[in-house]
This record gives structure tokens, sequence and C-alpha cells, in this order.
């Protein structure tokens, strides 16, 4: 049931949208998407393994260094797709901090210059 909130003071921000335009942590963003992309690689070079007859997924040798349709191919193409997805994790959360960082400067300093835009006429 939704209770009536009290009043907030003039200039807070509710905390679901403090929550919603708070930086997002670029270690962690690509730990997680490193585990996600390691964990794909093995698994659909795992699955590729134990079907008879195998599907081919070679094309994987020619991204990442020293895999092959193996096992131990596997475990190499998991620690490449753990590398790429974490770097590629790392650099969207860095864009998509910076962008909101710009965005909420440029909302920022319009907003400040439209409450200022009057301040010579009472002088």
């Amino acid at each position: 049931m939704n209770t009536p909130s009290a009043p907030r003071p003039a200039g807070q921000l509710p905390s679901e949208l403090l929550l919603a335009f708070a930086p997002l942590h670029k270690a962690a963003f690509g730990a997680a998407i490193g585990v996600a992309c390691g964990l794909l690689v093995f698994g659909v070079t795992a699955v590729t393994l134990l079907r008879h007859p195998p599907v081919n997924i070679e094309l994987l040798a020619v991204y990442f260094r020293g895999y092959s349709l193996s096992w131990t191919g596997a475990l190499i193409g998991g620690v490449w797709g753990g590398f790429v997805g974490f770097v590629f994790g790392w650099f969207t959360a860095f864009c998509r901090n910076f962008v909101l960082a710009v965005s909420l400067f440029v909302i920022r300093t319009r907003a400040e210059l439209a409450r200022t835009r009057d301040f010579l006429d009472h002088v």
C-alpha cells in the first residue's frame, strides 16, 4: 500500500532518482560482463564438443589466440572471453558515466542561467 511521504526540502531529489543517476562502478560492471562472456564462450565450446557431429566454431581461433575446438581451447576461450568482456564492460560503464555527467552538467548550467537571466534588471 502506498503511504504518503513527508514533503522533501527544496532541491533534494527522491532516492529513486539518486539511484538512477548514480555512476556505475567500472570495475564491477566490467567484471560482471567479463564473467558472463567468459562463461558464454566456454559454454558454447563445451556444448559444441558434446554434440555429435560437432558444429564448426573454429572462427573463434581467429579472434582468440590459442583457442581451438577442445577442452583446453574451451578454457583458453573462456579466459579470452572474460578479458574481452571486462574491457567492453569497463568501457561501457565509463562512457555511460561520462555522458551522464556531461548531461547533468548541461542541464544544471541551463537551469542556473535561466534562474539568473534577469539579474541585471534588478541592479
